[in-house]
């Protein structure tokens, strides 16, 4: 159901962007030289916000990094403000700047200051190799807020920003979102609520040679499945007297959804399996403590899952489909429940996202940068963009590129701040320009 329109999609942008390249005007390329001259600063400005360890949990580290790109938003004229969250959900808050040249689209520009890497990573924060750096969220996604901030620095340069209306939302916890999500991204939502468009500057990915755009992205959300069978002597699975206990329930309800539930871009993960005489488990640390014997028939398990589809009513589908194999046919002596959560809601393709990725991609083709393809939804995870999705129209992957994001080998191609530099204060400037 969601393959066909997703690349009917595609197919429109790849025509689209293969129209006609315009020239650059002169204010245009004046900006592309902008860009190119502050190269090198660029990259001493990345390095100094990843040698900041702001892992998520670390709200000293975070607002250290707030506080370095606040600096360079109020030297471009932004009115820049903190906000602060609840004491109780242990997190740094959000930085916002705001623009009001009264002329122009509303644009809203997304970033985070946070990374995966806590206090206590190991990985080395800064290690440059050539064309390539490594290190703590130099991907994912300082190298993004760089692109953002030069973008933006470009458009200065050249008196394009003056008459801009834009806002600018740096969060403080996407890696690991604060709770209740009403109140971590209620901010977020008042600025999307007045956009005309969002732009977010996550990685961008290049698939077989061709730079890319998200205008989907998947809901990130979760389940978990308890189950209930008679404990008792091991010699007596499978009678009618003792059934057959809970993790064969468990594992006949899992092999059901691997069979039944499967559509195209749903994913349901079990990433967490655990069952015996008795289980607990631990929410702020992550860990499962297990009791039981092998000939003793196991009375609880439990699954801990991960569930992500890329629109409302295919989740919809998907809850209904799992919670009926959850409570029906279930084996002699066990019963079973199951939960689901939703962080992350979807954002499906839309025919305006793809409109302004079109635009995105023009504006590449027109610096000698390529044409930008469409993502698949199944390439990225979740992102602040989809709290955005349903009152503005956005796109996704503007920012750096490289690989191993989340992992010990992150790294970002350093060529890339230059080119997603460019490509951004492009795109600004048309979507900003008042019409004639």
């Amino acid at each position: 159901m969601f393959i066909k329109p997703f690349v009917a999609l595609a197919l429109v942008l790849v025509a689209l962007s293969g129209a006609a390249q315009a020239q650059l005007s002169d204010t245009e390329q004046k900006i592309v030289a902008a860009v190119q001259q502050r190269s090198p600063a660029a990259l001493v400005l990345l390095e100094k916000a990843v040698r900041i360890n702001s892992g998520t949990l670390n709200p000293e580290g975070v607002r250290a990094v707030g506080d370095l790109f606040r600096a360079e938003l109020d030297a471009l004229g932004f009115q820049t403000r903190w906000i602060d969250m609840p004491p109780a959900m242990k997190r740094a808050g959000h930085l916002v700047a705001t623009h009001d040249g009264g002329q122009g689209q509303r644009l809203l520009l997304l970033g985070h200051l946070d990374t995966v890497f806590e206090k206590s990573s190991a990985v080395p924060l800064w290690e440059r190799h050539g064309d390539w750096v490594r290190g703590q969220g130099v991907n994912d996604m300082k190298g993004g807020d760089v692109i953002l901030l030069e973008a933006l620095r470009a458009l200065q340069a050249v008196g394009a920003l003056a008459p801009a209306r834009i806002d600018v939302m740096l969060t403080g916890d996407e890696e690991r979102t604060g709770r209740p999500l009403t109140v971590a991204r209620a901010d977020l939502v008042a600025l999307a609520k007045k956009a005309d468009y969002a732009l977010s500057f996550e990685s961008s990915h290049r698939h077989q040679g061709t730079d890319s755009v998200s205008i989907a992205r998947r809901a990130a959300g979760g389940w978990v499945l308890r189950v209930k069978g008679k404990p008792g002597h091991s010699m007596g699975v499978f009678s009618s007297a003792s059934g057959h206990g809970a993790v064969y329930e468990a594992a006949r309800i899992l092999n059901a959804f691997r069979e039944q539930v499967v559509e195209p871009h749903l994913t349901f993960n079990p990433g967490l399996v655990y069952g015996g005489t008795e289980v607990r488990y631990a929410e702020d640390s992550a860990t499962a403590t297990v009791l039981g014997k092998s000939n003793v028939i196991a009375r609880d398990a439990e699954v801990r899952g991960d569930l992500r589809y890329l629109s409302p009513e295919q989740g919809e589908r998907a809850r209904q489909k799992m919670q009926s194999i959850v409570t029906t046919g279930n084996l002699p002596g066990t019963s079973a429940t199951i939960r689901f959560t939703e962080t992350y809601p979807p954002m499906p393709p839309t025919e305006a996202g793809q409109q302004l990725a079109a635009r995105y991609s023009q504006a590449s083709q027109d610096a000698g940068l390529g044409r930008i393809e469409l993502l698949d939804p199944g390439w990225r995870g979740a992102g602040d963009v989809q709290f955005v999705a349903p009152y503005t129209v956005g796109i996704d992957g503007l920012g750096a590129q490289g690989r191993g994001a989340h992992t010990d080998d992150e790294a970002l191609e350093i060529a890339s701040i230059e080119r997603g530099a460019i490509r951004a204060a492009l795109l600004i400037y048309r979507l900003t320009r008042p019409a004639p």
